[in-house]
């Protein structure tokens, strides 16, 4: 073909008339290439989380492993997509996957939760350019009428690597180290990167614009504030503090700096006229919703399995794997009911109905409740999930104008992963308050009866941690507090043999000074070590034997009280993680009603079935 585009430099490139079937499907691979290891990454992280807080010993921080990621990954995606833009798919693409590789190896790397916090941000600023030119590619290339064949595809491939994921990531953390979830990464994105290097066309759009730099700095001005006044210990820095108040006036001065530069820009990265459109406008607000219900449906799981049930970060990975194949199977089904029928509403609709249902069956987990009824209820929120991602994605792209469909995706993928942020912020929050307060309340009658040395061992603040917060390979019987119990009342037990050994078998007199200033030490045993120099080594033996019987039936005793004291404690803190993540989800129903509200005023158009630009011609 002859290219035509400098005659026509403003004309958009209409790549679902110039390129041919096969050449598309190639761009489809290439595109679920990135899309995989982006996906990929999130749901193998989320499995780790309980081994990495425990290991790096930071649960104030947990929310912000996720944070970091989505505010460098949210704040890019815009700016990503107008750079495709100018510069072409394929390029952004290999510029992303390489940084995120890099921040993979980093984040593999890391030795304190603030160094895997920040790296988990290098990650983010290069994922945004996999999810930003993933979900505009499509609408390149394909039609309204025709892409809704391939919405289920892309739900299948985000399934697979959300089964994949939590399964690869438990096996992992278990078998080996936390560590390999982030360099399992480098094999599979040195192969998208070989695949779309040889494979993938430039994709030009053939629209030359300029970048929005100031809609980009003054976007970051708005968000980033925000996020960290959410985020911050509230103990330490309260809402009404003047940090958290200046913080959010930066963050509304940010905001309306942004709306300035956005209306006087002539390319801008949000553009302002969109939400003049009801579609987009709806598809919007609803993507914030759905991004935190998402996050809180599927992050605090592995925390309740593995804090809760007691399961390993295998079988946490393991219990997601029914809501992926769900999602998979309902984004697919509804795929081709849309192709059939041409009606997306309705998919929506019951969509967002299946969420509400499947968050206030979550709402009603114990710590009884078994492993297969979480799976069902996990079944239950793919099936909603699944038709209503993709087929949000399909009324937006529908009903804006064919030239501002890129900067339209970039958009509603931007404010899914704005609720995600503010998710992730907001919900960390609220689970490291609720949690502790849980804690502190279930804790206080168990403590008063354990020693002071014991009692102090039982903080909240530490336990927030959970169980395993004794260090990487902490499972089994050092998680078990009533084991930690018994280990203690042996350890003293046994320092109190060996010095009455010393005692009564040798007479030594530092010993024997330590027990009669001991005030727990009876009064007959006193009486018994102050005549020990004089009485024959036949009766020290006899005495000592007399001695130890006792102090082994006295330690058989404190054990059995202590564990019985130790299974109170550990119902205590499973009883503490079950209300709070409980609690998270009874706000999370708040916000899905409100998803399904907003579905409601959606309005359904027909579906666009071909292009009418003016084509043109490509080399």
């Amino acid at each position: 073909m002859t290219a035509t585009t400098n005659a026509l430099p403003a004309t958009r490139i209409d790549y679902a008339t110039t390129l041919d079937q096969r050449s598309k499907m190639l761009i489809l691979v290439g595109v679920l290439l990135s899309l995989f290891l982006s996906s990929l990454d999130q749901t193998i992280v989320s499995t780790a989380l309980p081994r990495i807080v425990a290991d790096l010993r930071g649960i104030e921080l947990l929310a912000w492993v996720s944070t970091s990621y989505l505010l460098a990954s949210t704040a890019m995606v815009p700016i990503y997509g107008k750079l495709s833009d100018i510069y072409g798919r394929k390029i952004i693409l290999l510029f992303g996957i390489s940084v995120f590789l890099l921040g993979s190896v980093l984040c593999g790397l890391s030795n304190s939760m603030i160094q895997l916090v920040i790296y988990r941000g290098v990650q983010g600023f290069g994922a945004a350019a996999l999810t930003s030119t993933a979900f505009a590619i499509p609408a390149d290339i394909f039609a309204p009428a025709e892409r809704a064949r391939y919405m289920g595809v892309f739900g299948a491939v985000f399934g697979l690597a959300s089964v994949l994921g939590p399964f690869i990531g438990g096996l992992l953390t278990d078998a080996i180290s936390w560590h390999w979830v982030f360099f399992v990464n480098l094999p599979i994105g040195v192969v998208a990167m070989a695949f779309i290097a040889v494979k993938l066309p430039k994709l030009h759009s053939g629209v030359q614009s300029k970048i929005d730099y100031a809609g980009a700095i003054t976007l970051l001005v708005a968000v980033v504030p925000l996020l960290l006044a959410l985020t911050l210990d509230k103990a330490q820095n309260a809402w009404t503090s003047p940090l958290i108040l200046g913080l959010l006036a930066l963050s509304v001065v940010g905001l309306v700096l942004f709306f300035v530069a956005e209306s006087r820009a002539s390319s801008p990265i949000l553009p302002l006229h969109l939400f003049r459109n009801r579609t987009f406008a709806i598809t919007s607000m609803t993507s914030v919703v759905i991004g935190i219900t998402l996050f809180a449906a599927i992050f605090f799981l592995s925390i309740y399995m593995v804090n809760v049930l007691g399961a390993s970060a295998t079988e946490a990975g393991t219990t997601l794997i029914p809501l992926m194949l769900s999602l998979v199977l309902a984004s697919i089904v509804s795929s081709q009911i849309v192709q059939h029928t041409g009606r997306y509403k309705p998919i929506i609709v019951v969509g967002m109905v299946l969420i509400v249902i499947a968050l206030w069956w979550l709402t009603t987990l114990t710590t009884d409740t078994s492993p297969w009824m979480v799976r069902l209820r996990m079944i239950v929120l793919g099936m909603g999930l699944g038709p209503a991602m993709p087929m949000l994605n399909l009324a937006m792209q529908n009903a804006v104008p064919r030239e501002d469909i890129g900067a339209a995706t970039a958009s509603r993928q931007f404010f899914q992963q704005i609720g995600q942020v503010v998710g992730s912020a907001v919900f960390g929050v609220v689970l490291t308050t609720t949690l502790t307060t849980a804690l502190t309340t279930n804790l206080a009658p168990l403590r008063a009866q354990l020693p002071p040395a014991m009692a102090a061992q039982l903080d909240p603040a530490a336990l927030r941690n959970g169980p395993m917060a004794g260090g990487e390979g902490a499972t089994g019987a050092s998680a078990d507090p009533a084991a930690r119990i018994a280990q203690a009342i042996t350890e003293r037990f046994t320092a109190q043999r060996d010095l009455l050994t010393r005692a009564l078998r040798d007479a030594d007199p530092a010993a024997i000074q330590t027990l009669t200033a001991d005030p727990q030490t009876p009064a007959q045993l006193k009486e018994l070590l102050g005549s020990v120099s004089a009485m024959p080594a036949t009766a020290r033996e006899q005495a000592l034997t007399n001695t130890l019987t006792a102090l082994d039936a006295a330690q058989a005793q404190a054990i059995t009280q202590g564990q019985a004291i130790g299974a109170q404690i550990s119902q205590a803190v499973k009883s503490a993680f079950a209300a709070s993540i409980t609690g998270i989800y009874r706000y999370a129903i708040a916000l899905a009603v409100l998803a399904l509200i907003l579905a409601l005023f959606l309005p359904e158009l027909p579906l666009r079935g071909g292009r009418h630009e003016p084509v043109v011609s490509l080399e």
